[in-house]
């Protein structure tokens, strides 16, 4: 269950839920203008997610970041006539003041990291709307804009900001925290805005920030513009963006309903995913079920279903899962997928969102789809698959064992199983329709040492492979046979449960991602491992630490020795 903790004692919440819609959002408001949306920040300040803090200053806790993620994707899809997003401050004179210092101070280290994974994913988010489906984001800063609140902008395309003597950005949570920008601040100034690394020092070191010009001046915004022309100029740049769109403008979107979801005990269950939870051993078993009937014809059949298309349904229902794992069960620390179904009809979906990938809504799905294995990827829990008779491994559903740290394929059939043996079968989603935070799709990451692996495996799309097979073309780790397959399957399953899980967490990250480095690989990786550290050290978090001092009037006593 989730935890946060209050004046040093651990307390058990209520598990947090990511279903949400705007009829029940508490500190955004979103507006329609054309082909411009404007999504402004309102936190409301008794809002917060858990007891014990206020979010002043349109500062946020994970339930506002969480009302975001939500915003965000049904611009995408209920929204295809929107071009270009204005993000801004509905309160007077101050954008963002952060994440909240109060509820940083008083969670439990797992909270806090998990909170900073979320945000990010969500800015991820945000960049891709932007680059993937040309519904270009422009900060609108309107007031002081520090620490998280200028990472939310640095997500945006384009900063415009108020040149009215008061407002600034700021990164200052080196001075007034001992900690780090927590979603991606400084590998966005110098990968992303291209700041130069002595005023990006400067300026990360300094608790008042940079306004005006020299904001400018230095790429931390685009563009400064009298207070009263904010909102005009804003406008303006957003038509432009709009302007280069190809998203179409009479194009009605599909509704994101609520998710149907049934929790009882063990069991989390949807219409097309089921979770069966084992607490003692730390084990959570993924099954997926195949769609069950063929699917439409062309993207107006699909657009017709809207989110009962099994593809979405999947991305929604499996997305939802996932966070709902990360956040509420901390012990469980070992994931294994499992499918069945029919392969045929997966593949047939499959075709079905290749032959259409043109189709904006097709497009939003395919990235849908992209995102939730990008977000698997980045998770800190061990990955397993076990592939077996009646098993759908197909195509998109083969993502999931590619992204398994190991998958297990049985090599015959069980005694007894009058199933046909289990097969997997590539589609061509399999090459570059996923890409992994690298750049790179599942299979090129898992052939650095045979790049033209790939070529030749494109000339086996649509082609049943059994065990043998598999394995011959490196699809999956090991192949046991109906004899040895309970004691493999079981060994695996035992000796990952007596590993420190932070040296597993450690190892699965370092060996998930190699070939090329990018700003999302730079953030997931070499950010996520020092904040992890720092939010542990004393100079942090100890009761002398600078979070723990943060507005009492005292100061933070450092132990000096650098680590």
């Amino acid at each position: 269950m989730a935890q946060s903790q209050q004046n040093g004692a651990a307390l058990v919440d209520l598990p947090v839920d990511f279903r949400t819609e705007p009829s029940q959002y508490k500190h955004w408001k979103l507006s329609f203008d054309g082909p411009v949306a404007t999504l402004a920040m309102d936190v409301k300040e008794d809002g917060g997610l858990r007891p014990g803090y206020e979010l002043k200053l349109n500062s946020y806790d994970l339930g506002v970041d969480i009302e975001l993620h939500d915003a965000i994707q049904r611009l995408r899809f209920e929204h295809p006539e929107i071009r270009a997003v204005i993000i801004t401050s509905a309160k007077e004179r101050v954008f963002c003041a952060g994440a909240n210092i109060r509820m940083l101070s008083q969670s439990a280290h797992g909270w806090k990291v998990n909170f900073c994974k979320f945000t990010n994913e969500t800015r991820n988010g945000i960049e891709e709307a932007t680059a993937e489906s040309k519904q270009t984001y422009i900060a609108a800063v309107n007031g002081p804009c520090a620490g998280g609140g200028y990472e939310l902008a640095l997500a945006a395309d384009y900063i415009v900001m108020a040149d009215d003597g008061n407002t600034a950005v700021s990164l200052p949570e080196v001075p007034l925290l001992a900690v780090l920008p927590g979603t991606g601040g400084l590998t966005r100034l110098v990968d992303k805005r291209l700041v130069r690394r002595d005023r990006a020092d400067f300026f990360c070191t300094i608790e008042e920030g940079i306004k005006g010009k020299r904001a400018v001046d230095w790429r931390l915004v685009d563009e400064v513009v009298p207070r009263t022309k904010l909102s005009e100029v804003a406008r303006a740049r957003a038509e432009d963006f709009a302007a280069k769109s190809d998203r179409p403008a009479n194009a009605k979107g599909i509704t994101l309903t609520r998710l149907e979801r049934k929790i009882e005990g063990d069991r989390i269950a949807y219409s097309s995913v089921e979770a069966k939870l084992d607490r003692v051993k730390g084990v959570a078993e993924i099954t997926i079920a195949g769609p069950k009937a063929p699917p439409p014809a062309d993207a107006e059949g699909i657009q017709a279903q809207g989110d009962k298309f099994w593809s979405l349904a999947l991305a929604r229902e499996l997305d939802d899962l996932i966070l709902h794992l990360r956040t509420n069960e901390e012990t469980i620390g070992l994931w294994i997928f499992r499918t069945h179904g029919d392969a045929d009809l997966v593949a047939a979906y499959d075709a079905v969102l290749e032959q259409n990938k043109s189709h904006w809504l097709v497009r939003e799905i395919r990235l849908f789809l992209k995102r939730v294995f990008k977000r698997i990827d980045v998770s800190s829990r061990s990955i397993f698959a076990l592939i077996e008779p009646g098993s759908c491994f197909t195509g998109t559903l083969l993502e999931l064992a590619l992204a398994s740290d190991r998958s297990y394929m049985l090599d015959g059939t069980f005694e007894g199983d009058n199933r046909p043996p289990a097969t997997l079968r590539l589609t061509p989603l399999n090459f570059g329709a996923y890409p992994m935070a690298n750049g790179l799709s599942r299979l090129a990451s898992r052939n650095l040492d045979n790049p033209t692996h790939v070529e030749d495996l494109k000339a086996r799309i649509g082609e049943v492979l059994d065990a043998k097979a598999a394995d011959e073309a490196g699809l999956v780790t090991f192949t046991p046979d109906d004899i040895d397959w309970d004691d493999e399957v079981r060994i695996a399953i035992e000796e990952r449960a007596a590993f420190s899980p932070d040296a597993l967490t450690g190892m699965e990250a370092s060996l998930r991602f190699g070939g090329p480095e990018t700003m999302e690989t730079k953030i997931f990786g070499r950010l996520t491992a020092w904040q992890n550290w720092i939010f542990q050290r004393p100079n942090a978090v100890g009761d002398q630490g600078a979070l723990k001092q943060y507005g009492t009037g005292q100061r933070a006593a450092y132990d000096r020795r650098r680590v």
